[in-house]
Order: structure tokens, then C-alpha cells, then sequence
């Protein structure tokens, strides 16, 4: 099964009062492996950058300033997400802004009912009352977050993909699924011939080796096996 981790930054907290979405990163996953694929995008959000915002994530007005604006990279977001799920920590925020973005241009939302899956509800149903943020859960799993120093929309990605498996029974579930790669990226798996049963082969030692060992045996006090077969 394909699916879609993605984190997003913006401006602020609501795209329904002018906010707008600045980076979004995606990683693929397969039968929950990732896959080495990754989109990545920053966004001129056509509007100043609040400081408090650019606090969090560090994206300046001057670094967006030459930056396409969604509109214009939409074609490219639209195709490497495809009709896969996706997968956010807080989910709805992402959602808001995502759709909100593609319904600007001119685009249907993605269906928040059949598509989308929050690993923050997720957390919170598998370890109740413990912390839910990334961070938090990045220490909980002892996943590497050291070269993290401000949010980033496809690093986040990349460390919440490791979450969600982890969420979802941990790294061993893609042992069994191996094959499935291989299937997918080589093409179909052809049966090796069948395996020929050959009759046991039988030996024989020559008489002069089969007097020799009988008196190399005699000729060995008190053996162990001795002890053993009187008792």
C-alpha cells in the first residue's frame, strides 16, 4: 500500500483569515518502508511573514521572495501525492491549509473522511495521557531529531514517517514485505525448477581401515563411553 507522510509550514494558524502555506514536504512510503522518494516546495505566500511565525520555521520574507507561488507547483504536488492517504501529526491543521490552497486555484479538496490520518490521534489512543508532540515521540522511539533546530516541512516529514511506523507496530512489519518491493520494482518473481531428490549414496571402508580403528579403540584405557554404556 502506498502512502503519503506530509508536513506543511505557513504564515500562521488559519488560511480562512489570509495565512497561507509557505513549505510543504512529502515522503512515500510503501507497506509502510519508506521508498527514497520525496517531494519538497517552498511557496511565496504573497503577504509579510509575521515574525513570530518565521521564529518557528525561519523562513524570511526575503527567502520566500523569489519563490513560486502554489498555483504554479500544484501540477507537480498534485502527481506525486496521487489518491494515496496522507498522513499528518495534527492532521486537520495540514488539511486545512492544503485544501485551502488547492481550492484557491481552482482544485476539489482531498477528502478529509477517506483519506486523511492523524498521528496525533493515533498517539494519543496508543499512549494516553503521555506528551504527543513530534518531539516528544521522536524521544519516545529513540528516533535521531538532534539535527533538528527549527521546523522544516520535509524534515519533520522524514522524522514523522519514522513515528507513524513506530505508531503503527514498529520497523518489523516491513520484514514480511520485502517481496512485495522486489515484485514492484523488478517485476514478477519467476518459480525456480523443481527440486531433484537424489538417492542416498553408500560408503563403504575397506577392512584394513575397519581393523585399525578397532585397535586404536582397545588400546584407549577407561574411554568415557565405557562408563556410560556399563551404567
Amino acid at each position: 500500500m502506498r502512502e503519503i507522510v506530509f508536513d506543511t509550514e505557513t504564515t500562521g494558524f488559519k488560511f480562512a483569515e489570509g495565512d497561507r502555506m509557505v513549505e510543504i514536504g512529502c515522503v512515500e512510503l510503501f507497506n509502510r518502508v519508506e521508498t527514497g522518494r520525496t517531494f519538497h516546495a517552498y511557496y511565496c505566500p504573497e503577504r509579510p511573514m509575521p515574525a513570530e511565525a518565521q521564529a518557528v520555521h525561519g523562513l524570511s520574507d526575503a527567502f520566500l521572495s523569489d519563490k513560486p507561488v502554489f498555483a504554479a507547483g500544484v501540477a507537480d504536488l498534485l502527481d506525486f501525492i496521487g489518491d494515496a492517504p496522507l498522513i499528518a501529526h495534527n492532521a486537520g491543521f495540514d488539511f486545512a491549509f492544503l485544501n485551502g490552497e488547492l481550492g484557491a486555484c481552482g482544485f476539489p479538496p482531498i477528502c478529509t473522511r477517506t483519506r486523511m490520518v492523524d498521528t496525533l490521534q493515533i498517539a494519543r489512543s496508543r499512549h494516553p495521557g503521555a506528551k504527543h508532540t513530534l518531539d516528544a515521540l521522536c524521544s519516545r522511539f529513540g528516533i535521531d531529531r538532534s539535527h533538528r533546530v527549527l521546523h522544516g516541512a520535509l524534515l519533520d516529514a522524514q522524522l514523522l514517517a519514522q513515528v507513524y511506523v513506530e505508531l503503527m507496530g514498529g520497523r518489523q512489519i516491513g520484514l514480511g514485505l520485502v517481496s512485495d518491493i522486489i515484485v514492484a520494482d523488478t517485476g514478477p518473481v519467476v518459480a525456480s525448477a523443481p527440486r531433484i531428490v537424489r538417492p542416498p549414496r553408500v560408503f563403504t571402508v575397506p577392512e584394513g581401515e575397519l581393523l585399525a580403528h578397532a585397535a586404536f579403540m582397545k588400546g584407549i584405557s577407561d574411554p568415557l563411553w565405557g562408563a556410560v554404556a556399563s551404567g
